[in-house]
């Protein structure tokens, strides 16, 4: 049976699949950042928005030759609602997945899942190694830096501005804010 999942049900089902600290930091980080544009483009569903950041990477732990396609499953056989799994397995489009970012929280998911990944290696970098005093410019510093953080794919971040119609500099300010919001949670209070 098909129903709306909870955060509580989305925070036990990501445990169960993944126990890596590190994957659950990324969870914790998509979740925060998505839950923050949600807010900022007046979005009414920032629950639904939060849940799909924390499971999105629900199968790549266990499964990671077929990540995306085993969320699928996972998810279905949880009773999730189909939008939530197209939105859980778009974010994969083009990079293992064909299912397109249709929706506004798909887009911005497609985009800020490489971001944030970028963002956090560049906030380590920093003499206070946290989020919570990088500048937007610093993070555009590195972008151009391709040996830098060389596994975060910046075109796809580009395609997702693009499809969003948003500016790249907007959607880096604004997933620093929403990192910032978790900065203790996801290890980059640093040592402000």
């Amino acid at each position: 049976m098909v129903h709306t999942p909870t955060r509580e049900e989305a925070w036990e089902l990501l445990n169960k699949y993944n126990k890596d600290k590190s994957l659950i930091r990324h969870a914790l980080t998509v979740e925060a950042v998505m839950r923050h544009f949600a807010e900022v483009l007046d979005e009414p569903e920032v629950d639904k928005w939060g849940i799909i950041g924390l499971v999105h990477d629900i199968d790549y732990e266990m499964y990671p030759d077929e990540h995306c396609k085993k969320a699928t499953e996972i998810l279905q056989e949880h009773g999730w609602p189909e939008d939530y799994i197209h939105a859980v397995v778009s974010h994969g489009w083009g990079i293992c997945a064909d299912v397109e970012p249709v929706e506004r929280m798909e887009k911005v998911l497609y985009t800020i899942d490489e971001l944030t990944g970028l963002i956090f290696a560049t906030a380590l970098m920093r003499p206070s190694k946290s989020v919570l005093d990088l500048e937007p410019k610093s993070v555009k510093k590195k972008w151009k830096d391709k040996a830098f953080a060389a596994g975060v794919k910046r075109e796809v971040i580009a395609q997702g501005a693009e499809m969003l119609g948003l500016d790249l500099n907007f959607i880096i300010a604004e997933t620093i804010k929403g990192m910032q919001q978790v900065a203790a949670e996801i290890g980059l209070k640093g040592n402000l």
